[in-house]
C-alpha cells in the first residue's frame, strides 16, 4: 500500500498510509496530511490514486510543490520521489513496486547492499535526535536500509546486518561524522552511544 512519509531536518515526524483515491495536503485541519507550517498553503495538494499509480496535483499553492527539486503542477509519483513542501521532505513509499528495501540507495564500490548483508539481525537499533527542530525525537531502525539526511545537501543510510548496524555516506558533498570522524568510501560499524553528525544535525545511535 503506497504511503507517505513526512520529515523536517532529516527526522521523521509522521507516516501517512494512503487509501483514498484523494488524499489531500496542507495546512487547514481538515486535511488529510496536516502540515502546520506558513509556507504550507491551506490546501497546498493533492493526491489521486487510481489502481497502483499515484499522481500528485499542486492546487495553486502560494510557495509551489517539488518533487525531487523540480517544480511541479501535476506528476506521476514513483516509488522514492521525494516531495518538497515548504521546509517539510515528503518521502513516496510504493512498495508494490517493487522489493520493500529503499530502491533509492546509491551503492558505492565495493559495498554490500543491505539486503544481501542483513540474513538475520543483532539487537535493535535506535537513533535519537540530539539537536535541531526535531531534538528528542526517536526513530526506531526497523527497516532493512534507513536513509537520514537532507537531500542535495547530504544523505546518509544506517543498515541492518547480521553483526549489527553500519553507517554509510550515500550522497551530498557534505559527509556525515561518527564521533567527530568523517564517513568515507567504507560503512563505518555503529556501536551503542555512538554520535552522528549529518547535515548538521546531531544523533546518538542506540543498540538494544
Amino acid at each position: 500500500m503506497p504511503k507517505l512519509v513526512v520529515s523536517i531536518d532529516g527526522v521523521v515526524i509522521k507516516e501517512v498510509q494512503i487509501t483514498k483515491e484523494r488524499t489531500s495536503l496542507g495546512r487547514r485541519p481538515y486535511n488529510d496530511v496536516v502540515i502546520d507550517n506558513l509556507a504550507v498553503s491551506g490546501e497546498h495538494a493533492v493526491l489521486v490514486m487510481s489502481g497502483s499509480e499515484v499522481s500528485m496535483e499542486d492546487l495553486g499553492s502560494t510557495n509551489g510543490t517539488y518533487v525531487n527539486g523540480q517544480a511541479v503542477k501535476q506528476c506521476k509519483l514513483k516509488d522514492g520521489d521525494t516531495i518538497e513542501v515548504g521546509k517539510y521532505s515528503i518521502r513516496f513509499v510504493n512498495e508494490s513496486e517493487g522489493p520493500s528495501f529503499d530502491k533509492t540507495m546509491v551503492f558505492k564500490p565495493g559495498q554490500v547492499p543491505a539486503a544481501a548483508a542483513a540474513t538475520g539481525t543483532s539487537g535493535n537499533g535506535v537513533v535519537k535526535v540530539m539537536s535541531g527542530a526535531g531534538a528528542g525525537r526517536e526513530m526506531a531502525l526497523t527497516k532493512v536500509v534507513t536513509t537520514l539526511g537532507k537531500p542535495g545537501v547530504s544523505v546518509a543510510s544506517i543498515s541492518k546486518r547480521h553483526n549489527g548496524f553500519v553507517l554509510a555516506h550515500v550522497e551530498g558533498d557534505a559527509k556525515p561524522t561518527v564521533n567527530g570522524s568523517e564517513v568515507g568510501a567504507e560503512p563505518i560499524s555503529l556501536k551503542s552511544g555512538d554520535q552522528i553528525e549529518l547535515a548538521g544535525i546531531k544523533m546518538q545511535f542506540i543498540e538494544s
